[in-house]
C-alpha cells in the first residue's frame, strides 16, 4: 500500500508540475533532457580521468588478500545447464573456496543431477535440496544457503553462468577496501549471435557496462546484477541478508548496501557469460520482473535514501539522476495527454504538440549516440556496425521498455502485489542446436530420397 500511495502522489505532483510548466514553456521535457546531458558529460569526463590516472599509476593488487569464498548457485528446473556450470566453477583457479548448489523446489531432474556430482568433487561440493513447502524466490534460497556457508565473501552465480579460471582471482581484489561491500562483474551474452534478440540483449548489457563504469568512476550508485556478484559477508550481515519479499534480489540489495554506507564497485575486465533469451514472450516476462523490482525498490526505500546519514551525497545525486530514465517515459506520456486535452477542450493550436514529439526524437537520438559509444568502446565494433546496432537496439529498447513502464505503473497502482518470479528459461541453446541438427538430417534425407527417385 505504501508503494501505491507514493507512486500516486508522484504521478499527481508530476502531472501538476507539467501542467503549470506548460503555461510558461512547452519545453519542460527539454530541461530534463538537458540535466541528463550534463550528468552524462560529467560522468564521461570522470571515466576518462579515472582511466588516465590508472594508466599512469596502475592499481597495486595485494597478492596476500585471499579471503575464503562461498560460491552459491541457486537452481530451479535447471537440469539442462547446471552440470556444465558446476564444472566451470570448479575450474576456477583460486585457493580458498567452496561451492554450494541449491535446488529450489525443482520439478525436473535438477536435484538428481547435483546430487550425482557430490562424489565427483570429494566433499568440495555442498548441495541443498529445498522442499516444495519452502518459501519461494531466489532471496529465500540464498538466505538458506548462507546458513551453510563458511566464506568471508559470497559469490553468486546463475545456473547458466560460465566464467574463465581467473575470474575470482581478478574480482576479489576489488573487495579488499574496508568501505567496499560488494563487487559486480561484467555480464556478456554467450549466445549473442543466435538471432537479433540475443544480439540486442548483449548490446543492452554493453550499454549497462558503460553506465556502470561511469557510476563507478564517480563513486556513484553502482548496482549488482545477480549473476557474478561478490558480496562481503560483513556487509551482508549488516543489512540482514537478502530480502525474501523482493522479486529482484540484486537491485534490492544494492540499494540497502548504499543506504548503510557500503560502496559497490564494478569490475569491467572480469566477465561472466550467461545465456540470452531467444524468444520474445519469455524476454518480456523477464524484463517485466526486472522493471517491477526496480520501480518497487525505489518506492520502498525512497524515504530511507533521502534520510540516510551513511549514504554519500554523490550516491544520492547519482541515484536521482539514474531514475530519470523511468521518469522520462511518464513525463512524455503525461505531457502528450495534457496537450491533447488542451487541443480538444480549449481548441488550442495543434502545433503545440510538436514540442513533445521533437523532445521524444531528441531522446531517441541521444540514446542512440550513447549506445553507439558503448558498442565502439567496450565491444570494439567498427563505426558502421556500431551505428547499425545502436539504431536496432534503440528500437528494441523502445519496444521492450516503454510499454512495460506503463504496465508496471498501472500494476502497482491498481493490482495486488505478487511474488511471481517470471523465471528465465535456460538450456534453450542446446535445444536449438538439437532442432537445427534434426532439420539438417531431414534435409539430407529429403535429398537422398530425391536422388533415389531419380534413379
Amino acid at each position: 500500500m505504501k508503494e501505491r500511495i507514493l507512486l500516486f502522489v508522484i504521478i499527481v505532483c508530476l502531472t501538476t508540475f507539467i501542467y503549470i510548466f506548460q503555461n510558461y514553456t512547452d519545453w519542460g521535457l527539454g530541461i530534463l533532457i538537458g540535466i541528463m546531458a550534463v550528468y552524462f558529460v560529467c560522468s564521461t569526463i570522470a571515466t576518462k580521468v579515472k582511466a588516465r590516472i590508472e594508466l599512469k599509476t596502475p592499481k597495486i593488487k595485494d597478492e596476500n588478500y585471499k579471503p575464503f569464498v562461498s560460491i552459491m548457485i541457486p537452481a530451479h528446473n535447471e537440469d539442462s545447464v547446471i552440470e556444465k556450470t558446476i564444472e566451470t566453477v570448479f575450474s576456477i583457479d583460486y585457493p580458498n573456496y567452496e561451492v554450494i548448489v541449491i535446488d529450489d523446489r525443482s520439478t525436473d531432474n535438477t536435484a538428481e543431477v547435483i546430487k550425482s556430482l557430490e562424489s565427483k568433487y570429494e566433499g568440495r561440493l555442498k548441495t541443498l535440496i529445498r522442499t516444495p513447502e519452502a518459501f519461494p524466490g531466489k532471496s529465500a534460497v540464498l538466505n538458506d544457503a548462507l546458513e551453510l556457508a563458511k566464506g568471508e565473501a559470497i559469490l553468486v552465480f546463475d545456473a547458466d553462468a560460465q566464467v574463465k579460471p581467473d575470474f575470482l582471482t581478478n574480482l576479489v581484489y576489488e573487495l579488499q577496501p574496508k568501505d567496499v561491500g560488494a563487487v559486480q562483474a561484467r555480464k556478456v551474452v554467450k549466445n549473442k549471435d543466435t538471432n537479433w534478440l540475443t544480439k540486442c540483449q548483449n548490446n543492452e548489457m554493453t550499454i549497462d557496462t558503460s553506465c556502470q563504469i561511469s557510476r563507478d568512476a564517480v563513486k556513484g550508485a553502482v548496482e549488482l546484477r545477480g549473476n557474478g556478484e561478490l558480496i562481503k559477508r560483513e556487509a551482508l550481515e549488516d543489512i540482514g541478508g537478502w530480502n525474501n519479499y523482493t522479486i529482484t534480489d540484486d537491485l534490492d540489495m544494492s540499494t540497502r548496501l548504499h543506504i548503510k554506507g557500503w560502496d559497490v564497485r564494478f569490475c569491467k575486465d572480469t566477465v561472466v557469460y550467461e545465456e540470452g533469451i531467444m524468444y520474445l514472450t519469455p524476454l518480456y516476462r523477464q524484463r517485466r520482473r526486472w522493471l517491477e523490482g526496480t520501480i518497487r525498490r525505489y518506492l520502498e526505500y525512497f524515504w530511507d535514501i533521502f534520510t540516510s546519514k551513511k549514504m554519500s551525497l554523490r550516491v544520492k545525486v547519482d541515484w536521482v539522476a539514474y531514475i530519470s530514465q523511468f521518469i522520462m517515459p511518464a513525463w512524455f506520456i503525461i505531457e502528450i495527454f495534457i496537450l491533447l486535452a488542451k487541443i480538444i477542450v480549449k481548441g488550442e493550436p495543434t502545433n503545440i504538440l510538436m514540442s513533445s514529439v521533437i523532445m521524444g526524437c531528441l531522446i531517441g537520438f541521444g540514446f542512440m549516440l550513447s549506445c553507439r559509444y558503448a558498442l565502439r568502446k567496450y565491444d570494439k565494433m567498427s563505426r558502421a556496425d556500431a551505428l547499425i546496432q545502436a539504431i536496432i537496439t534503440s528500437v528494441y529498447l523502445l519496444i521492450i521498455w516503454f510499454p512495460l513502464v506503463l504496465f508496471i505503473g498501472i500494476k502497482i497502482l491498481f493490482m495486488k502485489k505478487d511474488m511471481k518470479w517470471g523465471k528465465t528459461t535456460h538450456g534453450l541453446i542446446k535445444h536449438e542446436h538439437a532442432i537445427q541438427k534434426a532439420k539438417e538430417k531431414i534435409k539430407q534425407a529429403q535429398e537422398e530420397l530425391k536422388r533415389i527417385l531419380k534413379m
